[in-house]
C-alpha cells in the first residue's frame, strides 16, 4: 500500500475528504521525523515502536584488500513490531501454509 491507497483507505473509513486525511498523515510524519531526530523512540499500542538508536565507531577490514578502516559512530532507526502484531502476521503465516 503506498501513501494514496492509505489516504483513500483512511478517508473512506473515517467519511473525511482525502485533504484532510493527507494533511494528518503528513503531521503525524513530522511529528514521527522530530521526536526520532531527538532519540526519542515513538510507539503506537498495538502496532509497533519506532527506536533509534546510536552505533559506536568501529574498526572493520576490507577483505579484499587487507585495509583497516574506521566506521564513524551512526544512528539507525528500528522499528520493533508489537506482540500483538507480530502474533496476527504469524496467524496469517500460519493459515496460508
Amino acid at each position: 500500500m503506498d501513501h494514496n491507497q492509505l489516504v483513500k483507505s483512511l478517508a473512506e473509513s473515517m467519511n473525511k475528504n482525502q485533504e484532510e486525511i493527507d494533511s494528518m498523515i503528513n503531521s503525524m510524519i513530522s511529528v514521527i521525523k522530530d521526536s526520532v531526530c531527538e532519540l526519542d523512540s515513538v510507539s503506537f499500542p498495538g502496532f509497533g515502536a519506532f527506536e533509534p538508536k546510536k552505533r559506536q565507531e568501529r574498526i572493520s577490514v576490507n577483505p579484499a584488500t587487507g585495509k583497516r578502516m574506521l566506521i564513524p559512530p551512526k544512528i539507525i532507526l528500528n522499528f520493533r513490531p508489537s506482540v500483538m502484531l507480530r502474533q496476527r502476521v504469524r496467524n496469517i503465516i500460519d493459515k496460508s501454509f
